[in-house]
């Protein structure tokens, strides 16, 4: 029964989002037509590529033919990259997980330890650093942040790599069989082209991991605070159980149910929040296809772009809802 409940959760929020995405594409003020046979062509060939596209039917129908397309796997062909934009995401996806992935792991590592001692030291002079430094991680935009990091670090000092994910000499040194270059450049010991991958991925990752790190130490504390106030916490102060293990142990392990969902909706935050990040950074990711294809008129392929983006969201928060499930026994009585 939940199993079903479950499924038909997930295929009304996929449904909606489908119709977000397509009333998306007709509502902007961008003729599909036009960027497809240019500013230049004849009415004959406008009203042919008009009828070509579908577009004299009525709405309900033209959502129909992209339901069935996209749950064909058919996302279109970019006007850009004259490519099926499922072949497009495919390539560039890759470079956007990594770069995530990284910053999400730097943002759980640190923002959940210090957001521990913020709770812990209330008050102190711990915790107001934590939360000045996730206050500017939440104010200061993350495009100004992104140029400060390579005047500094790569401009004046030299402690990181530039813009781009590899430099040119390199990047036929090994073969690309998964996209992320990490896992690529180890498996096929590259140690030479792994150390300049990550010179490059250094300061964007250390930027989205900071941004993150701002939201997870900040919740972290939160949960914490409402942990360390429970009576069981009081129980085992006064039966003498160690103090470090009252908060790493018991308190903690507590507060990580409610911390899945906020380092899972993190992560897919990074994953699709990254525009700005890959932009400054020349990063060859899904953010910077997207931004490429806005500024050409190439809706087919925001539009594909956008729908994977709401898909990782749907599926992330699906999954830190069964990760909730598992670790709450009281969720599972339910």
């Amino acid at each position: 029964m939940k199993a079903g409940r479950l499924l038909a959760t997930v295929a009304v929020t996929f449904l909606g989002l489908l119709l977000v995405t397509f009333l998306i594409g007709r509502v902007v003020p961008v003729d599909p037509v036009l960027a497809v046979v240019g500013d230049r062509a004849s009415q004959s060939t406008y009203d042919a590529a008009y009828v070509a596209l579908g577009l004299d039917k009525p709405l309900w129908r033209q959502f129909l033919i992209y339901l069935g397309n996209v749950l064909s796997g058919d996302f279109g062909t970019s006007l850009l990259t004259k490519r099926p934009i499922v072949e497009d995401i495919a390539r560039v996806f890759p470079a956007t997980l990594e770069l995530a992935t990284a910053g999400i792991v730097i943002g759980t590592v640190v923002g959940i330890p210090v957001g521990v001692l913020a709770a812990v030291r209330q008050g102190g002079l711990a915790d107001q650093i934590v939360r000045i430094l996730g206050l500017v991680g939440y104010s200061a935009p993350i495009f100004w942040l992104g140029l400060l990091g390579l005047l500094v670090f790569y401009a004046q000092l030299g402690w990181v790599a530039g813009p781009g994910r590899i430099d040119i000499s390199y990047e036929y040194s090994f073969t690309q069989v998964t996209g992320l270059l990490l896992l690529d450049t180890a498996m096929q010991g590259e140690w030479a082209a792994f150390g300049n991958v990550m010179s490059h991925l250094a300061l964007p990752a250390a930027l989205l991991g900071y941004f993150s790190m701002a939201y997870i130490s900040r919740m972290t504390r939160s949960f914490m605070l409402n942990e360390l106030a429970q009576e069981y916490v009081i129980t085992a102060r006064v039966k003498g159980v160690p103090e470090w293990r009252i908060i790493w142990v018991h308190a903690l392990r507590n507060a990580a149910v409610p911390l899945v969902t906020v380092v899972a909706l993190s992560y897919a935050g990074l994953l699709e929040g990254s525009v700005l990040t890959e932009t400054v950074f020349a990063w060859p990711g899904l953010g910077q296809y997207l931004t490429n294809s806005l500024q050409n008129a190439d809706m087919n392929a925001v539009l594909g772009g956008t729908l994977v983006i709401g898909v990782i969201f749907v599926g992330l928060n699906l999954l830190s809802d069964l990760l909730y499930t598992m670790l709450d026994p009281r969720v599972r009585r339910r």
